[in-house]
């Protein structure tokens, strides 16, 4: 699904991503005194980022635009927007609405997660269900040991190891002979970076596990991915989702430059729609050494990577949580709800990405 370069960590400082990664990462006042949470972060020119939002509110106005963008011309409800130098790249800015965005907020962290799906937290959890109501709830994952008995002739004791969620009060660790660990479902969340729908990828052998169980791509999702790629299809193709990886974004993270090159055609694009935070996203060329571009990632913008842009690293150096630059004044307005605070409450420092694959 995805692929880094294998260079090693002191070329990869020289190489032209890596150094523009480094250009628009999040760095601290080493200066400060005080903890890391007060100290302020050092500012970013932001002066040669592309700015798609400021280019469709140009093109709406007198149809200009500049040097090395265009527009596809094709049937589609809104403007596509292309970069000349980077042929199979498609930028849809604004693509979805406020109740599209909030819909797939939830989803992303209500139901995504949920197994049999698999997250980054498998590995070492096991199968955790119900992530976002536990940490709504402060409740703990709790993990228990408990001693049932073993061979009466070696004196070997067996263990049978159980993990639940329970709030604080709940917990006696001195009873019944066994002993716990526990670790609040607000913590796994704010750890929570992947999730993945559809057919399951395998990161120790790099390809698709088809015999892995999984829940489909949801309907809704699936129709919107085929409406969104059908600009980047080739003529007379339908686009038909297979699997989606959600990552999921706090201050502070990025995703390095990689490749995503585990789909049998790369024809078929790369659907990846934006939510929450606003984001840097970084475009280079075939190797480390090209030097990248980068542009604004907001809520509800649709990127399409299809043929020659596949082949092209790409990666997320910086999301803005801070008030002034997170740009997600319409999601607080929508999530201002009681019912939808505790969405809101995470949105306002995270970006979740959604990209949609065909696989075969």
């Amino acid at each position: 699904m995805y692929r880094s370069d294998s260079v090693k960590d002191d070329d990869a400082e020289r190489t032209a991503f890596r150094k523009t990664e480094k250009q628009y990462k999040l760095y601290y006042n080493t200066n400060a005194k005080s903890s890391k949470k007060k100290k302020l972060p050092i500012p970013v020119d932001l002066s040669e980022v592309i700015d798609f939002k400021s280019i469709l509110e140009s093109y709406a106005s007198d149809g200009e635009l500049p040097i090395g963008v265009s527009k596809l011309e094709c049937n589609f409800d809104r403007p596509v927007f292309c970069l000349v130098d980077c042929p199979g790249f498609y930028f849809i800015a604004a693509a979805l609405s406020i109740e599209e965005q909030c819909r797939w907020i939830k989803e992303s962290l209500v139901s995504f997660p949920q197994p049999p799906n698999r997250t980054n937290h498998n590995a070492m959890y096991g199968a955790v269900h119900d992530l976002f109501d536990a940490a709504k709830d402060r409740k703990l994952l709790v993990e228990e040991e408990k001693i049932v008995g073993g061979d009466s002739l070696t004196g070997v004791n067996d263990n049978v190891c159980s993990r639940r969620w329970a709030c604080s009060e709940e917990l006696d660790s001195s009873l019944g002979g066994k002993t716990c660990k526990s670790i609040p479902a607000s913590v796994l969340l704010r750890k929570l970076r992947w999730s993945t729908l559809g057919l399951q990828f395998d990161w120790s052998k790099r390809s698709y596990n088809v015999s892995l169980p999984h829940n489909k791509i949801p309907d809704a999702l699936c129709q919107l991915a085929k409406k969104m790629a059908a600009p980047a299809m080739p003529v007379g193709e339908e686009f038909k989702p297979e699997a989606a990886i959600v990552n999921y974004f706090g201050s502070g993270d990025m995703l390095g430059g990689h490749l995503d090159d585990m789909e049998a055609d790369w024809n078929k694009p790369i659907v990846s729609m934006s939510l929450g935070c606003k984001a840097i996203f970084l475009l280079g060329g075939k190797s480390r050494n090209d030097q990248p571009l980068a542009m604004f990632l907001r809520s509800g913008d649709i990127v399409l990577m299809s043929g020659e842009a596949r082949e092209r690293f790409h990666g997320v150096p910086r999301i803005f949580t801070d008030t002034e630059n997170a740009e997600i004044t319409a999601l607080e307005k929508r999530l201002s709800d009681e019912n939808d605070i505790c969405y809101l409450d995470y949105i306002k420092t995270s970006r979740i990405n959604i990209n949609i694959r065909q696989v075969f």
